[in-house]
Protein backbone atom coordinates (compact mmCIF):
# COMPACT_ATOMS: atom_id res chain seq x y z
CA UNK A 1 0.00 0.00 0.00
CA UNK A 2 2.90 2.54 0.74
CA UNK A 3 4.15 2.13 -2.40
CA UNK A 4 1.31 2.33 -4.41
CA UNK A 5 0.71 5.79 -2.54
CA UNK A 6 4.30 6.66 -3.68
CA UNK A 7 3.35 5.41 -7.26
CA UNK A 8 -0.13 7.77 -6.81
CA UNK A 9 2.15 10.63 -7.08
CA UNK A 10 4.87 9.58 -9.10
CA UNK A 11 5.77 10.77 -12.66
CA UNK A 12 5.78 6.96 -13.62
CA UNK A 13 7.33 7.78 -17.44
CA UNK A 14 9.89 4.79 -16.44
CA UNK A 15 10.53 3.66 -20.33
CA UNK A 16 11.75 7.25 -21.20
CA UNK A 17 13.75 7.63 -17.35
CA UNK A 18 17.47 8.17 -17.05
CA UNK A 19 17.36 5.41 -14.17
CA UNK A 20 15.55 3.25 -16.37
CA UNK A 21 16.56 -0.32 -15.29
CA UNK A 22 18.50 0.55 -12.29
CA UNK A 23 15.82 2.27 -10.23
CA UNK A 24 15.25 0.96 -6.75
CA UNK A 25 11.83 1.94 -6.48
CA UNK A 26 11.44 0.06 -9.93
CA UNK A 27 12.88 -3.28 -8.45
CA UNK A 28 10.76 -2.72 -4.85
CA UNK A 29 7.39 -2.68 -7.16
CA UNK A 30 8.86 -5.73 -8.94
CA UNK A 31 9.57 -7.78 -5.58
CA UNK A 32 6.56 -6.56 -4.23
CA UNK A 33 4.31 -7.23 -7.18
CA UNK A 34 2.87 -3.75 -7.45
CA UNK A 35 1.35 -3.85 -10.72
CA UNK A 36 -1.73 -1.92 -10.48
CA UNK A 37 -2.17 1.59 -8.23
CA UNK A 38 -5.76 1.93 -6.51
CA UNK A 39 -5.31 5.41 -5.88
CA UNK A 40 -5.69 8.67 -7.99
CA UNK A 41 -5.56 12.14 -6.73
CA UNK A 42 -3.95 15.09 -6.97
CA UNK A 43 -0.46 15.34 -7.93
CA UNK A 44 2.20 17.41 -5.67
CA UNK A 45 2.97 20.67 -7.64
CA UNK A 46 6.07 19.80 -9.91
CA UNK A 47 9.89 21.91 -9.83
CA UNK A 48 12.14 21.29 -12.78
CA UNK A 49 15.00 22.79 -11.63
CA UNK A 50 17.70 22.82 -14.51
CA UNK A 51 19.58 26.31 -14.37
CA UNK A 52 22.65 24.07 -12.98
CA UNK A 53 25.53 23.52 -15.58
CA UNK A 54 25.59 19.82 -13.67
CA UNK A 55 22.43 18.93 -12.15
CA UNK A 56 18.91 18.49 -12.96
CA UNK A 57 16.32 18.33 -10.14
CA UNK A 58 13.14 17.10 -11.07
CA UNK A 59 10.28 16.99 -7.87
CA UNK A 60 7.33 14.80 -10.14
CA UNK A 61 9.78 12.12 -9.55
CA UNK A 62 10.99 12.66 -5.68
CA UNK A 63 9.45 9.67 -3.38
CA UNK A 64 10.79 12.42 -0.29
CA UNK A 65 13.41 9.66 1.36
CA UNK A 66 15.64 11.92 2.17
CA UNK A 67 18.93 10.65 1.18
CA UNK A 68 19.53 13.22 -0.82
CA UNK A 69 19.11 15.91 2.20
CA UNK A 70 21.40 13.04 4.29
CA UNK A 71 24.31 13.08 2.26
CA UNK A 72 24.65 17.00 1.88
CA UNK A 73 24.22 17.14 5.12
CA UNK A 74 26.27 14.58 6.67
CA UNK A 75 28.73 14.06 4.03
CA UNK A 76 29.77 17.15 2.12
CA UNK A 77 28.28 19.18 5.53
CA UNK A 78 26.68 21.97 2.57
CA UNK A 79 23.32 21.64 3.55
CA UNK A 80 22.25 22.94 0.81
CA UNK A 81 19.18 20.39 0.29
CA UNK A 82 16.33 20.38 3.06
CA UNK A 83 12.53 19.53 3.19
CA UNK A 84 10.76 22.44 2.46
CA UNK A 85 7.02 23.37 2.71
CA UNK A 86 4.29 21.25 4.46
CA UNK A 87 1.86 18.74 3.98
CA UNK A 88 0.60 17.26 0.68
CA UNK A 89 3.50 20.37 -0.67
CA UNK A 90 6.29 18.77 0.79
CA UNK A 91 9.56 18.70 -1.06
CA UNK A 92 13.21 18.53 -1.62
CA UNK A 93 15.38 21.52 -2.64
CA UNK A 94 17.25 24.46 -1.68
CA UNK A 95 15.37 27.12 0.38
CA UNK A 96 13.09 29.53 -0.24
CA UNK A 97 12.64 28.15 -4.15
CA UNK A 98 15.85 28.82 -5.22
CA UNK A 99 17.48 26.75 -8.17
CA UNK A 100 21.23 24.93 -7.60
CA UNK A 101 22.32 27.54 -9.63
CA UNK A 102 21.49 30.24 -7.39
CA UNK A 103 23.16 28.72 -3.52
CA UNK A 104 26.74 27.46 -2.71
CA UNK A 105 25.97 23.87 -4.21
CA UNK A 106 28.96 22.26 -5.00
CA UNK A 107 27.83 20.29 -7.99
CA UNK A 108 29.33 17.38 -6.75
CA UNK A 109 26.99 15.40 -7.77
CA UNK A 110 26.74 12.85 -4.66
CA UNK A 111 23.20 13.70 -3.79
CA UNK A 112 23.00 12.12 -7.20
CA UNK A 113 24.20 9.19 -6.86
CA UNK A 114 22.53 8.71 -3.21
CA UNK A 115 19.07 8.94 -5.34
CA UNK A 116 17.12 5.99 -5.70
CA UNK A 117 15.10 7.33 -8.58
CA UNK A 118 15.90 10.06 -10.88
CA UNK A 119 14.32 12.87 -9.09
CA UNK A 120 18.08 14.23 -8.85
CA UNK A 121 20.27 13.27 -12.62
CA UNK A 122 23.29 14.54 -14.36
CA UNK A 123 22.54 17.39 -16.90
CA UNK A 124 22.76 15.49 -20.46
CA UNK A 125 25.03 16.64 -23.41
CA UNK A 126 24.48 13.64 -25.75
CA UNK A 127 22.32 15.70 -27.99
CA UNK A 128 24.94 18.57 -28.51
CA UNK A 129 28.25 15.86 -28.76
CA UNK A 130 26.19 14.03 -31.94
CA UNK A 131 25.26 17.30 -33.33
CA UNK A 132 29.10 18.25 -33.27
CA UNK A 133 29.92 15.04 -34.15
CA UNK A 134 27.68 14.93 -37.51
CA UNK A 135 28.88 18.50 -38.58
CA UNK A 136 31.83 17.82 -41.06
CA UNK A 137 33.19 21.23 -40.53
CA UNK A 138 34.12 20.47 -37.18
CA UNK A 139 37.14 18.25 -35.15
CA UNK A 140 36.17 16.63 -32.81
CA UNK A 141 38.10 14.87 -30.61
CA UNK A 142 37.55 13.68 -26.61
CA UNK A 143 39.66 12.49 -23.71
CA UNK A 144 38.48 10.02 -20.78
CA UNK A 145 39.69 10.38 -17.00
CA UNK A 146 41.65 7.58 -15.64
CA UNK A 147 38.82 6.39 -13.26
CA UNK A 148 36.03 5.92 -16.00
CA UNK A 149 37.95 2.63 -17.19
CA UNK A 150 37.62 1.20 -13.88
CA UNK A 151 33.51 1.45 -13.57
CA UNK A 152 32.01 2.02 -17.43
CA UNK A 153 31.89 -2.03 -17.64
CA UNK A 154 28.90 -1.68 -14.42
CA UNK A 155 26.65 -0.13 -16.92
CA UNK A 156 27.05 -3.10 -19.29
CA UNK A 157 26.36 -5.86 -16.26
CA UNK A 158 29.90 -5.99 -15.79
CA UNK A 159 30.94 -6.64 -11.79
CA UNK A 160 32.48 -3.55 -10.24
CA UNK A 161 35.53 -3.62 -10.48
CA UNK A 162 36.05 -4.27 -13.89
CA UNK A 163 38.45 -2.99 -16.08
CA UNK A 164 37.68 -1.60 -19.61
CA UNK A 165 40.48 0.34 -20.95
CA UNK A 166 40.91 -1.23 -24.23
CA UNK A 167 37.09 -1.19 -24.81
CA UNK A 168 36.37 1.91 -23.82
CA UNK A 169 38.82 3.14 -26.27
CA UNK A 170 37.45 1.16 -29.31
CA UNK A 171 34.09 2.43 -28.29
CA UNK A 172 35.12 6.22 -28.11
CA UNK A 173 36.66 5.66 -31.89
CA UNK A 174 33.75 3.82 -33.66
CA UNK A 175 31.43 6.95 -31.74
CA UNK A 176 33.40 9.07 -34.41
CA UNK A 177 35.75 11.30 -32.84
CA UNK A 178 38.72 12.24 -35.08
CA UNK A 179 40.87 11.48 -31.70
CA UNK A 180 40.87 9.31 -28.58
CA UNK A 181 43.40 11.11 -25.71
CA UNK A 182 43.69 9.70 -22.10
CA UNK A 183 43.57 12.89 -19.19
CA UNK A 184 46.27 10.73 -17.93
CA UNK A 185 48.26 12.27 -19.95
CA UNK A 186 47.17 15.17 -18.40
CA UNK A 187 47.62 13.92 -14.71
CA UNK A 188 51.06 13.42 -15.66
CA UNK A 189 51.65 16.66 -16.84
CA UNK A 190 49.83 18.49 -13.81
CA UNK A 191 51.75 16.28 -11.53
CA UNK A 192 55.36 18.04 -13.30
CA UNK A 193 53.46 21.61 -12.94
CA UNK A 194 51.94 21.00 -9.18
CA UNK A 195 55.46 19.03 -7.95
CA UNK A 196 57.52 22.22 -9.17
CA UNK A 197 54.86 24.71 -7.77
CA UNK A 198 55.60 22.52 -4.37
CA UNK A 199 59.35 22.47 -4.50
CA UNK A 200 59.09 26.53 -5.59
CA UNK A 201 57.31 27.49 -2.53
CA UNK A 202 59.02 24.60 0.23
CA UNK A 203 62.27 26.08 -0.90
CA UNK A 204 61.02 30.34 -1.54
CA UNK A 205 59.12 29.82 1.53
CA UNK A 206 56.02 30.45 -0.18
CA UNK A 207 52.68 30.32 0.91
CA UNK A 208 52.38 26.70 2.63
CA UNK A 209 50.66 24.76 3.00
CA UNK A 210 49.96 23.91 -0.40
CA UNK A 211 46.45 22.65 -1.48
CA UNK A 212 45.84 20.68 -4.75
CA UNK A 213 43.47 21.98 -7.09
CA UNK A 214 42.38 18.97 -9.44
CA UNK A 215 38.73 18.32 -7.72
CA UNK A 216 36.27 21.05 -8.79
CA UNK A 217 33.41 20.57 -6.11
CA UNK A 218 36.75 21.25 -3.81
CA UNK A 219 37.44 24.65 -5.50
CA UNK A 220 33.99 25.87 -5.57
CA UNK A 221 33.76 24.82 -1.71
CA UNK A 222 36.76 27.17 -0.66
CA UNK A 223 36.15 29.82 -3.36
CA UNK A 224 32.46 30.00 -1.20
CA UNK A 225 33.60 29.11 2.78
CA UNK A 226 37.31 29.54 2.96
CA UNK A 227 38.29 31.91 0.66
CA UNK A 228 41.19 33.21 3.11
CA UNK A 229 43.04 29.80 1.91
CA UNK A 230 42.74 30.62 -1.95
CA UNK A 231 46.71 31.68 -1.33
CA UNK A 232 47.45 28.29 -0.79
CA UNK A 233 45.83 26.43 -3.40
CA UNK A 234 47.72 25.12 -6.78
CA UNK A 235 47.59 27.43 -9.20
CA UNK A 236 47.49 24.21 -11.67
CA UNK A 237 44.11 23.96 -13.51
CA UNK A 238 42.68 19.99 -13.48
CA UNK A 239 43.75 17.60 -15.88
CA UNK A 240 40.90 17.94 -17.72
CA UNK A 241 41.21 21.32 -18.47
CA UNK A 242 44.82 20.89 -18.89
CA UNK A 243 43.88 18.39 -21.47
CA UNK A 244 41.56 21.15 -23.21
CA UNK A 245 44.10 23.61 -23.25
CA UNK A 246 47.07 21.35 -24.58
CA UNK A 247 44.62 20.22 -27.13
CA UNK A 248 43.74 23.92 -28.78
CA UNK A 249 46.88 24.86 -28.47
CA UNK A 250 49.93 22.73 -28.96
CA UNK A 251 47.56 19.89 -30.70
CA UNK A 252 46.62 22.18 -33.03
CA UNK A 253 49.90 23.42 -34.00
CA UNK A 254 51.26 20.34 -34.67
CA UNK A 255 48.42 19.25 -36.86
CA UNK A 256 47.77 22.50 -38.46
CA UNK A 257 44.09 22.80 -37.09
CA UNK A 258 41.79 26.08 -36.53
CA UNK A 259 41.57 25.92 -32.96
CA UNK A 260 38.08 27.34 -33.45
CA UNK A 261 37.16 24.23 -35.16
CA UNK A 262 38.37 21.73 -32.61
CA UNK A 263 35.73 20.78 -30.51
CA UNK A 264 36.86 19.46 -27.54
CA UNK A 265 35.14 16.74 -25.19
CA UNK A 266 35.77 14.79 -21.88
CA UNK A 267 34.76 11.90 -20.12
CA UNK A 268 34.44 12.59 -16.02
CA UNK A 269 33.51 10.19 -13.68
CA UNK A 270 32.07 13.86 -12.23
CA UNK A 271 29.34 16.30 -12.48
CA UNK A 272 31.31 19.70 -11.12
CA UNK A 273 33.38 18.44 -14.09
CA UNK A 274 30.67 20.53 -16.35
CA UNK A 275 30.66 23.44 -14.53
CA UNK A 276 34.18 23.69 -14.45
CA UNK A 277 34.61 23.60 -17.92
CA UNK A 278 32.12 26.35 -18.53
CA UNK A 279 33.94 28.65 -15.81
CA UNK A 280 35.10 32.19 -17.35
CA UNK A 281 38.66 31.21 -16.20
CA UNK A 282 39.20 28.29 -18.22
CA UNK A 283 39.06 30.22 -21.85
CA UNK A 284 42.36 30.93 -24.04
CA UNK A 285 43.23 34.00 -25.48
CA UNK A 286 40.77 33.70 -28.89
CA UNK A 287 38.18 33.32 -26.15
CA UNK A 288 37.65 29.43 -27.01
CA UNK A 289 36.35 27.10 -24.03
CA UNK A 290 39.47 24.60 -23.30
CA UNK A 291 36.83 21.99 -22.97
CA UNK A 292 33.49 22.34 -25.01
CA UNK A 293 31.37 19.25 -23.71
CA UNK A 294 31.75 17.21 -20.68
CA UNK A 295 29.59 13.79 -20.70
CA UNK A 296 29.71 12.02 -17.58
CA UNK A 297 30.58 7.81 -17.03
CA UNK A 298 26.56 7.27 -17.34
CA UNK A 299 26.36 9.20 -20.47
CA UNK A 300 28.78 7.65 -21.79
CA UNK A 301 26.93 4.03 -21.04
CA UNK A 302 23.99 5.36 -22.74
CA UNK A 303 26.05 7.33 -25.45
CA UNK A 304 27.29 3.51 -26.47
CA UNK A 305 24.05 2.22 -25.98
CA UNK A 306 22.46 4.20 -28.77
CA UNK A 307 24.77 3.81 -30.84
CA UNK A 308 24.14 -0.02 -30.96
CA UNK A 309 27.14 -1.35 -29.48
CA UNK A 310 27.89 -4.23 -26.84
CA UNK A 311 30.80 -2.95 -24.99
CA UNK A 312 31.49 -6.51 -23.58
CA UNK A 313 31.82 -7.77 -27.18
CA UNK A 314 34.29 -4.91 -28.60
CA UNK A 315 38.06 -6.02 -28.65
CA UNK A 316 40.90 -3.62 -27.22
CA UNK A 317 41.83 -0.60 -28.79
CA UNK A 318 44.28 2.06 -27.68
CA UNK A 319 44.11 5.51 -27.77
CA UNK A 320 45.25 7.88 -30.28
CA UNK A 321 49.07 9.23 -30.27
CA UNK A 322 50.72 12.76 -29.43
CA UNK A 323 48.96 13.03 -25.88
CA UNK A 324 48.09 9.70 -24.46
CA UNK A 325 51.03 8.06 -23.03
CA UNK A 326 51.20 8.01 -19.72
CA UNK A 327 52.48 7.10 -16.49
CA UNK A 328 51.62 4.58 -13.16
CA UNK A 329 51.17 8.12 -11.77
CA UNK A 330 48.53 9.42 -13.72
CA UNK A 331 46.71 6.42 -13.59
CA UNK A 332 46.21 6.42 -9.89
CA UNK A 333 44.73 9.68 -9.52
CA UNK A 334 41.36 8.70 -9.72
CA UNK A 335 41.64 7.06 -6.20
CA UNK A 336 42.31 9.35 -3.19
CA UNK A 337 45.47 9.83 -2.26
CA UNK A 338 46.31 8.86 -5.94
CA UNK A 339 47.12 12.71 -6.28
CA UNK A 340 49.34 12.87 -3.54
CA UNK A 341 51.41 9.98 -4.45
CA UNK A 342 52.04 10.68 -7.61
CA UNK A 343 53.68 14.30 -6.81
CA UNK A 344 55.99 12.73 -3.83
CA UNK A 345 57.24 10.61 -6.56
CA UNK A 346 58.37 12.91 -9.08
CA UNK A 347 59.09 15.91 -5.87
CA UNK A 348 61.51 13.04 -4.25
CA UNK A 349 63.50 12.39 -7.61
CA UNK A 350 63.75 16.18 -8.45
CA UNK A 351 64.87 17.09 -5.41
CA UNK A 352 67.45 14.59 -4.87
CA UNK A 353 68.41 14.19 -8.32
CA UNK A 354 67.91 10.38 -8.06
CA UNK A 355 65.69 7.37 -9.52
CA UNK A 356 64.35 6.58 -6.60
CA UNK A 357 63.14 3.20 -6.20
CA UNK A 358 61.08 3.26 -3.19
CA UNK A 359 57.73 4.95 -4.90
CA UNK A 360 54.50 3.24 -3.23
CA UNK A 361 53.64 5.43 -0.11
CA UNK A 362 50.84 3.36 1.23
CA UNK A 363 49.64 6.13 3.64
CA UNK A 364 48.13 7.48 1.20
CA UNK A 365 45.98 4.68 0.15
CA UNK A 366 43.32 3.80 2.61
CA UNK A 367 39.77 4.90 2.62
CA UNK A 368 40.04 6.89 6.15
CA UNK A 369 38.52 10.03 5.62
CA UNK A 370 41.63 11.77 6.84
CA UNK A 371 45.15 10.67 6.07
CA UNK A 372 48.17 11.77 7.02
CA UNK A 373 52.32 10.91 6.58
CA UNK A 374 55.40 12.47 5.80
CA UNK A 375 58.74 11.58 4.09
CA UNK A 376 61.88 12.63 4.84
CA UNK A 377 64.27 13.53 1.61
CA UNK A 378 68.32 13.49 1.07
CA UNK A 379 68.40 16.54 -0.54
CA UNK A 380 71.71 16.83 -1.65
CA UNK A 381 73.26 16.04 2.02
CA UNK A 382 70.55 18.17 3.58
CA UNK A 383 67.46 16.18 5.09
CA UNK A 384 64.45 17.44 4.27
CA UNK A 385 60.67 16.01 5.84
CA UNK A 386 57.54 16.82 3.91
CA UNK A 387 54.64 16.57 6.01
CA UNK A 388 51.42 15.54 3.74
CA UNK A 389 47.60 15.14 4.55
CA UNK A 390 44.66 13.67 2.42
CA UNK A 391 40.96 14.42 2.75
CA UNK A 392 37.76 13.06 0.78
CA UNK A 393 34.64 14.37 1.04
CA UNK A 394 33.79 18.15 1.97
CA UNK A 395 33.06 16.84 5.67
CA UNK A 396 36.25 15.43 6.09
CA UNK A 397 38.13 18.11 4.39
CA UNK A 398 36.19 20.54 6.80
CA UNK A 399 37.94 18.68 9.80
CA UNK A 400 41.24 18.69 8.09
CA UNK A 401 41.11 22.22 7.35
CA UNK A 402 40.49 23.27 11.19
CA UNK A 403 43.21 21.21 12.41
CA UNK A 404 45.56 23.81 9.62
CA UNK A 405 43.75 26.88 10.90
CA UNK A 406 44.30 26.01 14.87
CA UNK A 407 47.62 25.40 14.14
CA UNK A 408 47.67 21.88 15.11
CA UNK A 409 49.83 20.61 12.00
CA UNK A 410 52.12 21.33 10.23
CA UNK A 411 51.63 20.34 6.69
CA UNK A 412 53.22 21.42 3.30
CA UNK A 413 51.02 19.44 0.86
CA UNK A 414 47.58 18.69 1.04
CA UNK A 415 45.51 17.00 -1.36
CA UNK A 416 41.07 17.18 -1.19
CA UNK A 417 38.82 15.14 -3.23
CA UNK A 418 34.81 16.73 -2.86
CA UNK A 419 33.83 12.72 -3.28
CA UNK A 420 34.59 9.71 -0.81
CA UNK A 421 36.70 7.81 -2.27
CA UNK A 422 37.93 10.41 -5.22
CA UNK A 423 37.23 10.43 -8.62
CA UNK A 424 36.15 6.25 -8.63
CA UNK A 425 33.21 7.17 -6.94
CA UNK A 426 32.32 10.41 -8.41
CA UNK A 427 28.83 11.73 -9.32
CA UNK A 428 29.05 11.04 -12.82
CA UNK A 429 29.88 7.47 -12.05
CA UNK A 430 27.17 4.34 -12.69
CA UNK A 431 24.69 4.04 -9.66
CA UNK A 432 25.52 1.46 -7.12
CA UNK A 433 22.30 0.63 -4.94
CA UNK A 434 22.07 1.45 -1.29
CA UNK A 435 21.76 -2.67 -0.72
CA UNK A 436 24.94 -3.20 -2.95
CA UNK A 437 26.78 -0.17 -1.39
CA UNK A 438 26.12 -2.40 1.87
CA UNK A 439 27.94 -5.26 0.62
CA UNK A 440 30.25 -3.99 -0.65
CA UNK A 441 32.31 -0.28 -1.11
CA UNK A 442 32.51 0.81 -5.01
CA UNK A 443 35.65 3.27 -4.14
CA UNK A 444 37.91 0.68 -2.92
CA UNK A 445 36.63 -2.04 -6.08
CA UNK A 446 37.49 0.52 -8.61
CA UNK A 447 40.75 1.91 -6.90
CA UNK A 448 42.34 -1.59 -7.48
CA UNK A 449 41.49 -1.34 -11.13
CA UNK A 450 43.79 1.54 -11.13
CA UNK A 451 46.53 0.71 -9.12
CA UNK A 452 47.03 -2.72 -10.66
CA UNK A 453 47.55 -0.79 -13.79
CA UNK A 454 50.24 1.05 -12.08
CA UNK A 455 51.67 -1.50 -11.21
CA UNK A 456 52.22 -2.66 -14.70
CA UNK A 457 53.13 0.17 -15.78
CA UNK A 458 56.78 0.38 -17.41
CA UNK A 459 56.97 4.28 -16.37
CA UNK A 460 55.47 4.90 -12.95
CA UNK A 461 56.63 8.52 -12.61
CA UNK A 462 55.14 11.33 -14.15
CA UNK A 463 58.59 12.81 -15.59
CA UNK A 464 59.45 9.67 -17.42
CA UNK A 465 56.57 10.03 -19.52
CA UNK A 466 57.73 10.53 -23.59
CA UNK A 467 55.33 12.32 -24.35
CA UNK A 468 55.28 15.00 -21.53
CA UNK A 469 58.85 15.73 -22.21
CA UNK A 470 58.51 15.91 -25.82
CA UNK A 471 55.39 18.71 -24.75
CA UNK A 472 58.43 20.60 -22.51
CA UNK A 473 60.77 20.46 -25.19
CA UNK A 474 59.04 21.07 -28.46
CA UNK A 475 56.49 23.58 -26.74
CA UNK A 476 56.09 24.54 -23.24
CA UNK A 477 59.94 24.79 -22.53
CA UNK A 478 60.13 23.84 -18.82
CA UNK A 479 57.58 23.38 -16.11
CA UNK A 480 56.08 26.60 -14.65
CA UNK A 481 57.55 28.64 -17.78
CA UNK A 482 55.32 31.80 -18.88
CA UNK A 483 53.82 29.45 -21.54
CA UNK A 484 53.00 27.00 -19.36
CA UNK A 485 51.30 29.44 -16.72
CA UNK A 486 49.51 31.28 -19.35
CA UNK A 487 47.74 27.79 -20.58
CA UNK A 488 48.43 25.15 -17.67
CA UNK A 489 47.71 27.98 -14.84
CA UNK A 490 44.71 29.81 -13.47
CA UNK A 491 43.01 31.37 -10.55
CA UNK A 492 40.42 31.80 -8.38
CA UNK A 493 38.30 33.90 -6.04
CA UNK A 494 36.26 34.51 -3.33
CA UNK A 495 32.31 33.77 -4.72
CA UNK A 496 29.39 35.43 -2.67
CA UNK A 497 26.01 34.25 -3.86
CA UNK A 498 23.20 36.51 -3.89
CA UNK A 499 20.65 34.72 -5.27
CA UNK A 500 17.99 36.03 -7.79
CA UNK A 501 15.43 33.73 -8.51
CA UNK A 502 14.88 32.86 -11.90
CA UNK A 503 11.48 33.17 -13.32
CA UNK A 504 12.35 32.39 -17.02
Amino acid sequence: MNLELILANHNRECVSCARSGNCELQNLCEKMGVEQIRFKGEHRPVTIDNFSPSIVRDTSKCILCGRCVSTCQKIQSMGVLAYTKRGFKSEIGPAYEYSLNEVDCLLCGQCVEACPVAALKEKDDIDAVLEALENKDQHVVVQVAPAVRAALGECFGLPIGTDVTGELYTALHRLGFARVFDTTFAADLTIMEEATELINRITTKGPLPLITSCSPGWIRFAEFKHPELLKNISSCKSPQQMMGAVIKSYYADKMQLDPKKIVSVSIMPCTAKKAEARRSEMKNDLGLADVDYVLTTRELGRLIKRAGMNLLALPKGKPDPLLSEYSGAGVIFGATGGVMEAALRTAADILTGQDLQAIEYQDCRDLQGVKEGSVTIDMKGQPLTINYAIAHSISKAEELLKRVQNKEKNYHFIEIMACPGGCVNGGGQPIVSSIKRDEINPAELRAKVLYQQDKNMAHRKSHENEEVKALYRDYLGAPNSELAHILLHTHYAKKTRYPLKNKD
